[in-house]
């Protein structure tokens, strides 16, 4: 667990030793792994009882410590709860790298199973906020060491890189970094996909690797389910912005818009990394469509060629049948000349039904 003080000048780390009484200025980041918080949870109770004269709910407390919950928000009088569940690769991001530069089918599956959903739960209070993190989550350790960087003037405070101004505000920049991960995957599980559709098309080859086909597409609707959890619980959490208290001080009136900006703005990329989803799962459903019917056009032809080459020996058959009768008087039978004549009528019909059909484009291939 690693307590932080943040204030407009200054990010200070206090250790992990909860403070006996809230700064005088700024507010309180703890950051906990979800281990820790499990065992931490009486003293931590205690400590926003005097902090902020109430406690979490025991609903909440389970909310924060389930590890398989989706992506939603809760709030009750005197703070709010967002968990939401975090896109970003997985440990095994090295072999994916490989697979990325030698695309194979089982390299597409596993960029989709590399992706990361483990939810980070925040509770929001006026001057505290606690955040609970998957074990080997590396959100809380990038925005300590950004945010220690921007104390310490390494960062300029315009923009973006300055010192988040509430809770609220650190919350907000937490959840946009973890959807902007997802965005940083873009390439990859699209090279995989591409490769993934190549092998459908490819003319020669026999796609038979449909297990693997079937993952990757269960896969995305299971990340398609978990972008529709996260834009639901941004979109609580802005309507429930709109029913703030209305503030008479105008920095605090500046402060409330600026949480209301950077929300839409983490909607609206919640929204692209939804839509980017759904094209990928658009795109591998057209492509096994596609498949099937190229298959499907594929025996299509094989059937007119083997149409066309009986078509072409009917006749043929035809004529060797009339000349294999067992009588004593047919014409060209009792000469020397009877074989070729007749071989030459044969060829001559071939070649004729051959010409009557590419005329009528059977022989062609389909265009």
């Amino acid at each position: 667990m690693r307590v932080f003080h943040v204030t407009p000048e200054q990010f200070v780390e206090l250790g992990d030793a909860l403070p006996e009484q809230l700064p005088a200025t700024g507010y309180l980041w703890i950051g906990s792994a979800r281990r820790e918080f499990e065992v931490g949870v009486p003293a931590l109770q205690a400590a926003l009882q005097r902090w902020t004269g109430g406690q979490l709910v025991d609903l909440h407390v389970a909310d924060l410590l389930n590890n398989q919950l989706p992506s939603h928000y809760d709030y009750t009088s005197w703070y709010d709860v967002m968990v939401f569940r975090r896109l970003a690769a997985s440990g095994n991001s090295g072999n994916l790298f490989v697979d990325d530069q030698h695309g194979t089918l089982a390299g597409a599956k596993r960029a989709l199973e590399s992706i990361d959903t483990s939810p980070v739960g925040f509770a929001i209070f006026d001057r505290v906020l606690l955040t609970v993190h998957p074990t080997d989550c590396q959100v809380r350790e990038y925005f300590a060491q950004r945010l220690q960087q921007a104390g310490q003037g390494g960062e300029s405070r315009s923009g973006s890189t300055r010192m988040p101004a509430s809770p609220a505000d650190l919350m907000l920049r937490m959840v946009n970094h973890m959807v902007d991960s997802y965005l940083e995957l873009r390439r990859l599980l699209t090279r995989h996909l591409g490769y993934l559709q190549q092998e459908l098309f490819r003319p020669r080859g026999h796609f038979s690797d449909w297990n693997a086909l079937l993952d990757a597409r269960n896969a995305l609707h299971a990340l398609e389910d978990t972008c529709e959890d996260q834009r639901s619980a941004i979109t609580e959490w802005i309507d429930a912005l709109d029913e703030w208290p209305d503030e008479t001080d105008p920095t605090a009136q500046r402060e409330r818009e600026l949480l209301r900006v950077r929300s839409r703005d983490v909607l609206e990329h919640i929204e692209r990394v939804l839509g980017h989803v759904r094209r990928l799962e658009s795109s591998a459903e057209s492509a096994v469509q596609m498949h099937f019917s190229a298959q499907s056009n594929r025996t299509n032809d094989i059937m007119r060629t083997l149409t066309v080459i009986t078509a072409i020996f009917m006749p043929l058959n035809l004529i060797t049948g009339f000349f294999g009768m067992n009588f004593d008087f047919l014409p060209l039978v009792h000469t020397s000349t009877g074989v070729w004549v007749t071989t030459l009528l044969m060829g001559l019909v071939a070649i004729g039904l051959v010409v009557v059909f590419r005329r009528k484009r059977y022989l062609d291939r389909g265009r």
